[in-house]
């Protein structure tokens, strides 16, 4: 058995999503991360809302702060440049005093989404970070966080409760 995009509903489902995902990073002892916050912005342009994630880290030194605007896309299709080009990124990372953009697919970006993000990466004078995660990444870090199973994949919860019970 394994998580299933199938359990989630829609797409605002799959961004509450992410952002519970979010809020359990804390939770996780072997990590360098102190402290999270997670706020979900109003409804877009592109019928979606910002999730906009502080993580706090310690390295032994300083305690620092990552802010990161992170978009879903709850498609099922691949997304291409059109799905992104209602948002200009650099502007919209700014806009939040951000460090960088996520954005996390349920499928896949097309090759010409990742060579943006590898260009954006690459040149940005304000030195922003561009990240993507396809659906299959975010499923293998929902492996590992059992809480999350509960409320967004009951049916994966309950196979592995019967077969811990065998």
């Amino acid at each position: 058995m394994k998580l299933d995009y199938e359990e989630i509903e829609d797409g605002d489902q799959f961004e509450d999503l992410v952002a519970d995902y979010f809020r359990e990073l804390q939770k996780v002892s072997d990590n360098s991360i102190m402290n999270v916050d997670v706020q979900q912005s109003g409804v877009g342009t592109d019928g979606g809302r910002d999730i906009i994630v502080d993580l706090e880290f310690s390295d032994d030194v300083k305690v620092f702060t990552r802010r990161w605007v992170v978009q879903c896309k709850f498609r099922d299709h691949n997304i291409n440049l059109g799905e992104l080009s209602s948002v200009n990124i650099p502007t919209l990372i700014h806009s939040y005093k951000a460090s960088g953009y996520l954005l996390i697919c349920k499928k896949r970006p097309t090759s010409k989404v990742t060579e943006m993000f590898e260009r954006l990466n690459r040149d940005c004078k304000d030195r922003y970070q561009y990240e993507c995660w396809n659906g299959n990444a975010l499923l293998n870090k929902l492996y590992l966080v059992e809480d999350i199973h509960q409320n967004y994949f009951p049916k994966f919860r309950a196979e592995m409760l019967k077969l811990k019970s065998n």
